[in-house]
C-alpha cells in the first residue's frame, strides 16, 4: 500500500523532520536509511559541507541553496538517530546552538562592548575557553580540536590554541625563518634518499605553512582551493591549445606545455 508523503502545507522544517522520521521507520521506511549509523553518515556530512564551500567558491547561489538543503538533511538525519536512542532531538540541537550564540554575543544580547573587531575576537576566544573549562573533561588544551578536520585546518587550530597561551613565534619573520629551516631539512632528506624521513619533514613544512597562514590571518584551505582552481583553469587552457594543434597532453612535452602555461598566465593578467 502506498503511503502519501507528509503534507506540503507543513512548515518546511517540520515536513523535513517528518520525512526523515518516515525514512527511518522500522516498519515501512527506506532500507538504506534504516541501516545507517552516526559513523556511516559522518562521511556524507563532511562531503556535503565541502559541496557548500564549492558552491560558494563558484558564486552559484542556486546551487548553494540546494547544497545547504543537503547539509541541513545531514543535521536532521543525525538528530533523528539520536532521538531514536533517547539522547536528544532536533529541537535540542536548535536550542543548544541558539543558547550558545546568545552566550557568545554579549555585545549584541547583553551589555558588553568591544572597542574593535580584534577585541571582539579575543572576547569570543575567552568565552570559548571558559566553556571548555566548565566542561572540565580536558586533560590537554588541545583535546577538543577534532581529529577528523582536514589536516591543514587542524594544524591551524592546534597552533592557534597553543598561541593563546604564549607558545608561538612572535613575528611573521620568525615563522618565515622556521619555514626556511624546515624546507632545508626536507631538501637534506630528499638528497639523502630517505623517503620516510622526507615524509616526516614534509609534514613539518606543512605545519609551519599552517602557522604562517594563521599568523597572516589566511585560511590555508581557502588559499589552496583558490590555487587548485587556478591550476585547473590554466591546465585546461593548455589542453585547449593543444587540441587546436591536433594534440593531447601526452603527445606534447614539458617545454611546449610550459610555454602554454605562461600564455595562460599572461592572458589572465591581461
Amino acid at each position: 500500500m502506498t503511503r502519501p508523503a507528509p503534507p506540503a502545507d507543513l512548515r518546511p522544517i517540520d515536513r523535513l523532520l517528518a520525512i526523515m522520521a518516515r525514512l527511518r521507520d522500522r516498519e515501512d521506511g527506506c532500507p538504506w536509511d534504516q541501516e545507517q549509523t552516526f559513523a556511516t553518515i559522518a562521511p556524507y556530512t563532511v562531503e556535503e559541507a565541502y559541496e557548500v564551500a564549492d558552491a560558494i567558491e563558484r558564486g552559484d547561489l542556486a546551487d548553494l541553496k540546494e547544497e545547504l538543503g543537503d547539509l541541513l538533511l545531514q543535521v536532521v538525519f543525525h538528530a533523528r538517530m539520536a532521538e531514536e536512542q533517547g539522547a536528544f532531538a532536533f529541537e535540542d540541537v536548535a536550542r543548544a546552538i541558539s543558547e550558545k550564540m546568545v552566550r557568545r554575543h554579549p555585545h549584541v544580547f547583553g551589555d558588553e562592548s568591544y572597542g574593535s573587531l580584534a577585541e571582539q575576537k579575543q572576547g569570543w576566544e575567552a568565552l570559548k575557553a571558559a566553556e571548555r573549562e566548565r566542561k572540565g573533561r580536558q586533560e590537554s588544551l588541545l583535546d577538543d580540536v577534532p581529529v577528523g578536520l582536514p589536516a591543514l585546518t587542524r594544524a591551524v587550530k592546534l597552533s592557534k590554541r597553543a598561541a593563546g597561551v604564549g607558545f608561538v613565534w612572535p613575528t611573521v619573520q620568525d615563522v618565515m625563518a622556521k619555514l626556511h629551516e624546515e624546507v632545508a631539512e626536507l631538501a637534506q632528506e630528499v638528497e639523502a634518499g630517505d623517503l620516510e624521513k622526507a615524509r616526516q619533514e614534509m609534514g613539518d613544512v606543512l605545519f609551519v605553512v599552517a602557522n604562517l597562514a594563521r599568523t597572516l590571518d589566511v585560511d590555508p584551505e581557502d588559499a589552496l582551493r583558490y590555487t587548485n582552481a587556478k591550476f585547473t583553469r590554466r591546465f585546461r587552457y593548455i589542453e585547449q591549445r593543444l587540441e587546436e594543434r591536433g594534440k593531447t597532453p601526452d603527445q606534447s612535452d614539458l617545454a611546449e606545455m610550459d610555454a602554454l602555461w605562461d600564455e595562460a598566465k599572461a592572458a589572465e593578467r591581461a
